[in-house]
């Protein structure tokens, strides 16, 4: 089950999350051989969604996550609440794709003076 966290983002300020991945010991969970991706939409119905740059920080074994937003990005968001999450991947031996949600929850956008 994925962990559950609310964040607060800048409208047209860059920014980094930094995520920690643990295993059921609650130690670093390799991320070597694992792909991340992440998205925040309005709702979970809506088409419209903006990705992350997810990156996973080397070296893998750390298990940690970078999801970033440059300042343009940022810009290009509405104000208001979005919904989010975070899924890692990897292939295993038969060949599929096994997907695990690592992180979801809320974002809200606050919106910019100084533009």
């Amino acid at each position: 089950m994925a962990q559950y966290e609310e964040f607060t983002i800048d409208q047209g300020a860059d920014i980094a999350i930094e995520i920690h991945v643990v295993d059921a010991q609650n130690a670093a969970k390799s991320l070597a051989n694992y792909a991340v991706a992440a998205k925040m939409k309005k709702t979970y119905n809506s088409d419209d969604s903006q990705a992350f740059n997810a990156v996973i920080a080397s070296p893998a074994t750390d298990g940690i996550v970078t999801l970033s937003l440059t300042n343009t990005q940022t810009n290009a968001l509405k104000p208001g609440r979005y919904v989010y999450d975070v899924e890692i991947s990897f292939n295993d031996s038969a060949g599929d794709t096994i997907v695990e949600r690592i992180l979801e929850g809320k974002i809200s956008v606050t919106p910019s003076v100084t533009k």
